[in-house]
């Protein structure tokens, strides 16, 4: 008797044991797949390095390539507004053009349509090329690279500089994501959110532009803004119709809607309110707003100090060695626009096409925007095979470029 029950609690140990070590394996494997998809997310894909190589090279060689853009009898139209101005800032050639596509055969009105695409130096010559060779008739596109900028210098973005220069910063985004974390104490799902608050992407001038497009386009009045990751359904022309009741940034709100993951975000998901500046200036509870489709005024932004709030909480964060917040460029922008959102409806701007795998079709189907904003971008083979159809639409698949850089077999 005594042996069987010592048999039967050594089985129970063993089995207990057996059973935790399986746990966390099971824990450690979700974790390194997490790992592995943190990089496949921030890795350029060979099919669009070749594309954007290929058109770099045709820059170059290919006059047509190198065509004014716009030609010279649209350029007043660059500072008409009358029409209806996007910007976008992007260095991904692909993305670009499938917002560009998107929104222009979604348009009731699209000869009203100026695009104003920013890139980077290395990427200018690509970018030219593609929308020189592939005009979005009959809307107006223009491609400027930072470098042909006046007004960006070191003196007007000296945050930025330092951010991207900042050792301890840089480690932050590119150094090992796994040494000192503790992996026992978060979950699958709050490691992924830390994942992707670490994405080279914060730390890249292009994604802080947005905060000077009053300084980039001064003789602008309204414009709207758009990430490369999104994909636009329908007609956007009533954004211009919108009373903004004298605020600056027309944008969702993301702390309320039918998706409890995507739309539950509050001020307290994005900062950390042990800090002392933070617990003083803020409030957790406030409701959050997303970028990726914004209407902004510029002539009302103009009359406010959103740029000097944006560049002084930056330098806050950086001298507390980033212990105020994580991620990117949402978090001093939800401090510099304080008091200056009007809330817009929802379905101007459908979130989480990117992280949220059980997205409901049918509300996809319905959306105005829809925002592939996560880790799985629908160009990357990491994408979700039923939402990525929304995108590849407005690939033109029969295009020489897209052919011989076999995007198609990529994705």
């Amino acid at each position: 008797m005594k042996n069987n029950q010592y048999d039967a609690r050594t089985f129970a140990l063993m089995l207990r044991a057996m059973m935790e070590k399986l746990e966390r394996e099971i824990r450690e494997s979700k974790f390194a797949e997490l790992m592995n998809k943190h990089f496949a997310a921030s890795s350029i894909p060979k099919s669009i390095h070749c594309l954007s190589l290929r058109l770099t090279d045709e820059y170059s060689s290919n006059a047509q390539a190198r065509t004014q853009l716009p030609s010279p009898e649209f350029l007043p139209l660059l500072s008409d507004n009358s029409y209806h101005h996007f910007v976008l800032s992007t260095d991904n050639i692909l993305a670009a053009s499938v917002v560009v596509t998107s929104t222009v055969q979604s348009s009731l009105k699209p000869d009203r349509i100026v695009f104003h695409i920013i890139t980077d130096k290395k990427t200018y010559a690509g970018m030219h090329s593609w929308f020189a060779l592939n005009p979005a008739s009959p809307a107006i596109v223009e491609v400027k690279g930072v470098h042909q900028f006046d007004w960006l210098t070191r003196e007007n973005v000296p945050v930025l500089e330092a951010v991207e220069n900042h050792n301890a910063i840089r480690d932050y985004y590119h150094g090992n994501h796994i040494a000192g974390a503790n992996l026992s104490d978060t979950t699958p799902r709050r490691f992924a959110s830390k994942l992707q608050a670490r994405s080279p992407k914060y730390i890249s001038l292009l994604n802080h532009l947005r905060i000077y497009i009053p300084e980039l386009f001064p003789n602008l009045d309204k414009v709207v803004f758009l990430d490369d990751d999104v994909v636009i359904q329908h007609d956007l022309s009533p954004l211009w119709d919108i009373d903004l009741k004298g605020k600056v940034n027309g944008a969702v709100e993301t702390c309320k809607g039918e998706d409890e993951w995507v739309m539950s975000k509050h001020l307290k998901n994005y900062f950390n309110f042990s800090h002392p500046l933070i617990a003083k200036n803020l409030d957790p509870d406030e409701c959050a707003w997303a970028y990726g489709m914004n209407i902004f005024d510029l002539h009302a932004w103009r009359d406010t100090n959103i740029r000097e709030t944006y560049h002084s909480w930056m330098k806050e964060n950086l001298k507390s060695n980033l212990t105020m917040w994580k991620l990117g460029t949402l978090p001093p922008a939800l401090i510099a626009f304080k008091g200056h959102v009007h809330p817009i409806d929802p379905f101007w701007h459908m979130l989480g096409l990117g992280y949220q795998n059980n997205t409901n079709i049918e509300s996809v189907k319905k959306a105005a925007v829809i925002h592939y904003n996560g880790q799985s971008k629908p160009w990357l083979e990491i994408g979700f095979e039923h939402l990525r159809p929304f995108w590849t639409k407005y690939v033109n698949y029969s295009n020489d470029f897209i052919r011989n850089c076999h995007i198609l077999d990529s994705v």
